[in-house]
């Protein structure tokens, strides 16, 4: 089922799918390359970066964003592009704690599930749309948070004056 696209106004070309093989080699290189023995857990770059403090980091979310730019030169609609955006700002965001970051580039795979998304869209025809969804959801998912933040330093503050 082919729809439109957000960004080309026009269906998307499966004829372009085939010409994707780079990207999917890439993803691949960062999130899964590698398969440590006797199991199947695979990982790739990312987690390894990740290990360079600050550097790495940087390093892996903008392979992420030139991943996602390539992708949006094929005509994904804006849902599967923020929720692309979504994925990568998720790996960036946890990746860059210490140790837990770490451990989560290694179960999280940003870049794969980009690929998944890319995949459904073109070839299911899955993810249309403008995406306002996605926005509404990461904005209230955002504030609460804040909010999360907020009685959290108020609840830590109360119990160091409660010790003093």
């Amino acid at each position: 089922m082919k729809t439109r696209s957000a960004y080309t106004k026009q269906a998307p070309d499966n004829s372009k799918v085939p010409n994707l093989y780079w990207i999917e080699q890439l993803a691949r290189i960062m999130d899964s390359k590698f398969r440590i023995p006797g199991t199947r857990f695979r990982f790739g770059l990312d987690p390894i970066l990740g290990l360079i403090p600050i550097f790495g980091d940087v390093t892996a979310a903008a392979i992420s964003g030139g991943l996602i730019i390539s992708m949006i030169k094929y005509g994904v609609s804006r849902k599967v592009v923020y929720k692309m955006l979504v994925n990568v700002a998720l790996d960036a965001t946890i990746g860059s704690i210490p140790v837990l970051g770490w451990v989560f580039d290694f179960y999280y795979k940003a870049n794969n599930r980009n690929i998944r998304l890319l995949k459904e869209h073109y070839e299911e025809g899955k993810h249309t749309g403008s995406g306002t969804g996605v926005i509404i959801t990461v904005v209230v998912v955002i504030l609460a948070l804040i909010v999360l933040l907020i009685w959290g330093l108020v609840a830590l503050f109360q119990w160091l004056a409660a010790l003093i």
